[in-house]
């Protein structure tokens, strides 16, 4: 198993936009384990997530996750419509509608994609500061639950519960 690290930030805007666009379901809640999908903003994929907070072990099928090993935004996402993780409505609705996977592709950056995500929010009454404060505040507690990544997990997704 490998710990995840820390996500960049623009992840837990992406999580917040993601609730707001009632984009999160959660599918099954059993022996502490919550089994979820998430759709990406343009609707085109569907992320499994599974999250075993008693073992501190999770997997999600996003980019981020699999590929380069940090927590993505749907299992952020999860915990956050869970209570596991800070939430905050208003954030998240300043972030609602945003199309993450289009801004990604087109700036290539994330700090220029922040950029345009926090303009959005302002325009509707919520400063970038308030929202940095908050991703700090959303990204320790996230560094205190020292997850770990699981692919073993995915057998509850398909209905055997032995993970490893």
């Amino acid at each position: 198993m490998t710990r995840l690290s820390k996500p960049p930030r623009i992840k837990v805007f992406e999580a917040l936009g993601s609730i707001a666009d009632g984009r999160v379901e959660i599918l099954k809640e059993d022996d502490n384990v919550l089994v979820a999908e998430v759709k990406s903003s343009t609707g085109e994929k569907t992320y499994d997530v599974i999250v075993d907070l008693g073992r501190k072990k999770v997997y999600s099928s996003d980019n981020g996750t699999i590929h380069r090993g940090y927590v993505g935004y749907p299992i952020i996402a999860v915990l956050m419509k869970k209570g596991l993780l800070p939430y905050d409505e208003k954030y998240a609705d300043s972030l609602k509608g945003i199309p993450w996977k289009t801004l990604n592709e087109t700036y290539k950056k994330y700090s220029v994609v922040e950029e345009e995500a926090f303009k959005i929010a302002r325009s509707r009454g919520v400063y970038r500061r308030h929202l940095e404060a908050f991703a700090r505040k959303v990204l320790g507690e996230l560094a205190r639950l020292e997850l770990e990544f699981d692919e073993g997990l995915l057998s509850y997704k398909t209905g055997s519960t032995e993970a490893s």
